[in-house]
């Protein structure tokens, strides 16, 4: 699987505008703020008392709103989810996915420490409101079409 950085990543989005940046953070995560031109489509969802579930609409909103042959940048908060999303777009015929390593608020070793820079961590550009097209809301609401 290949992965870049959250550094490169914004490097990547900055020399070439089709470049995707796909959250896979929950709802409320995404809410919180996010990767300028983010979309977000939920590997997880947060329900309250339960934990974190699976979107079982996550393949058919990915399919419906990211085209096969773009090229996309697959993050979360420290970099597992978005691991694992990479793996199953790849699956579904995907060709140019990289995990974002250290997501949105970057990894952490074992005593704590970041291990891996973030998005947030690194203070590259925000924003907890941006387009509205980017949200999973609006998003899911279009694959159902």
């Amino acid at each position: 699987m290949k992965e870049v950085s959250a550094k490169e990543a914004f490097e990547l989005m900055e020399k070439d505008p089709n470049y995707i940046y796909l959250d896979v953070r929950s709802i409320p995560e995404f809410e919180k703020g996010h990767p300028i031109r983010a979309l977000n489509i939920p590997l997880l969802h947060f329900n309250p008392g339960m934990g974190m579930m699976p979107n079982d609409d996550f393949v058919k909103v990915v399919e419906a709103s990211v085209p096969k042959n773009a090229k996309v940048l697959v993050g979360c908060q420290m970099g597992g989810r978005s691991a694992q999303a990479c793996q199953i777009m790849s699956q579904l015929g995907y060709s140019d996915v990289a995990n974002v390593r250290g997501g949105y608020g970057g990894a952490m070793d074992y005593s704590g420490r970041i291990s891996e820079p973030g998005w947030s961590t690194l203070q590259l550009p925000t924003c907890k409101t941006c387009d509205d097209e980017s949200q999973y809301s609006n998003l899911a609401a279009k694959a159902k079409k």
